[in-house]
């Protein structure tokens, strides 16, 4: 079973979230996918990727750039895992196909980064919730301090 670890943002988005969460999973050797709910939204993860820290870039690829399998962070709108990656990072109202798949399962952790202010988006995460644990995922629920850090709750 594989770790979910629900994000719900409210003061900060995602380009600003998920860099960091991505640095932390290659810090730790893992590789990620991060799928999107939209090509519009991947080419702008893309983009944001190379360019969000003057210090540098987190290196990542796409199916454009090719050789997926060698990508340590691979971002696709597709129900896939071209890269072999042990997280995955799930966004901009992306789901998994099925909780119950086998690799679903096998995956070390899910990530799941919903925007609080998208009622839309509150209740695709409240789904995926009940789904990932009715398949016997363990759930947990991360929220937005007032100081920008999050907090596990419950």
């Amino acid at each position: 079973m594989s770790e979910v670890l629900f994000y719900h943002l409210e003061r900060r988005g995602l380009e600003d979230i998920l860099p960091g969460l991505l640095e932390r999973t290659r810090e730790r050797g893992w590789r990620a996918l991060v799928r999107t709910g939209s090509a519009e939204r991947l080419a702008a993860l893309d983009t944001h990727l190379w360019t969000y820290t003057e210090q540098g870039f987190l290196a990542h690829g796409t199916a454009a750039d090719g050789h997926a399998s060698r990508q340590p962070v691979f971002l696709t709108t597709e129900d896939e895992n071209p890269n072999r990656a042990e997280v995955l990072f799930l966004v901009d109202g992306a789901m998994d196909a099925s909780w119950e798949k086998p690799e679903t399962k096998s995956l070390t952790r899910i990530a799941l980064l919903f925007d609080g202010g998208d009622p839309n988006m509150v209740t695709k995460a409240r789904e995926a919730w009940k789904a990932a644990k009715g398949a016997g995922h363990e759930v947990t629920y991360w929220k937005e301090s007032p100081s920008g850090k999050f907090e596990k709750q419950g």
